[in-house]
């Protein structure tokens, strides 16, 4: 059974590059509304990336006026410096979205690639050439609003089982 149509925010969470995506659902049909990323330059240190991510999360939860938002969860980094440097930004999404009074869902790389492709070892390219089958775009999107897109759609898919199942538990 649908429910009442909701915006949802995936977001796909790095510091150099911040996968955003904007679905509307209703639980069984989906439209993507907008996509792209958060861009930081290499030359610019943590403090200021971390900043500018924050500010333009802000600025698109203003602009698109998303219900909820969905996150991708924490994954084993080999490097313990990119882990930290994840948390980093992960956090700061997070904080900008619960400030904005939102729900925050996480969900496991490998949860969102099987809802997607059906494969949890799916790769950056199946998970792009699907997202763009799935929604009908006209172009495989860059990977990481591709991913965000994903993430966004393993939330409303969730939805549709929230009430049988329990649901997903916010952040």
């Amino acid at each position: 059974m649908a429910e009442a149509p909701v915006t949802i925010l995936g977001v796909d969470t790095s510091l150099r590059s911040t996968g955003v995506g904007f679905l509307l659902s209703d639980g069984v049909q989906h439209r993507v509304k907008g996509f792209g990323t958060i861009a930081c330059k290499r030359s610019w240190p943590l403090s200021r990336c971390l900043a500018h991510l924050h500010q333009r999360i802000q600025e698109l939860i203003e602009e698109q006026q998303p219900t909820v938002v969905a996150v991708e969860g924490v994954f084993f980094a080999r490097n313990l410096k990119t882990a930290v440097t994840l948390g980093h930004a992960r956090g700061v999404v997070i904080a900008a979205c619960a400030s904005a009074g939102l729900e925050v869902f996480e969900y496991a790389p490998r949860k969102v690639k099987v809802g997607m492709v059906g494969s949890g070892s799916a790769s950056k390219d199946q998970m792009g050439k699907m997202v763009q089958s799935v929604f009908g775009l006209d172009a495989v999107p860059q990977e990481d609003a591709a991913d965000a897109l994903a993430i966004a759609y393993c939330h409303a898919n969730q939805m549709r089982y929230a009430s049988e199942l329990g649901g997903a538990k916010p952040l």
